[in-house]
């Protein structure tokens, strides 16, 4: 699959067509969504806590795990 460029999608967002940003936006949450995903994964893998992921994205410690604990190798730690 190829994904798209943030920066394009950030672009488009400000279309003057509304559908057209409307499409970009929803495009864009959708990869940041993934890319947040990838990411935490990342940092619990290499250690970091539910409580300092939760500060760096500005909720609490049990909004992210429920978002992103799941019941997979790291899941259930820290």
């Amino acid at each position: 699959m190829n994904r798209p460029d943030l920066s394009e999608l950030v672009v488009a967002t400000a279309a003057a067509d509304p559908l057209t940003a409307l499409a970009a936006t929803a495009e864009l949450r959708t990869e940041t969504e993934r890319l947040e995903a990838v990411l935490v994964r990342r940092a619990r893998n290499n250690g970091v806590t539910w409580t300092e992921i939760a500060a760096v994205l500005g909720v609490s410690k049990q909004a992210v795990h429920k978002k992103h604990g799941g019941r997979g190798l790291f899941g259930s730690q820290r």
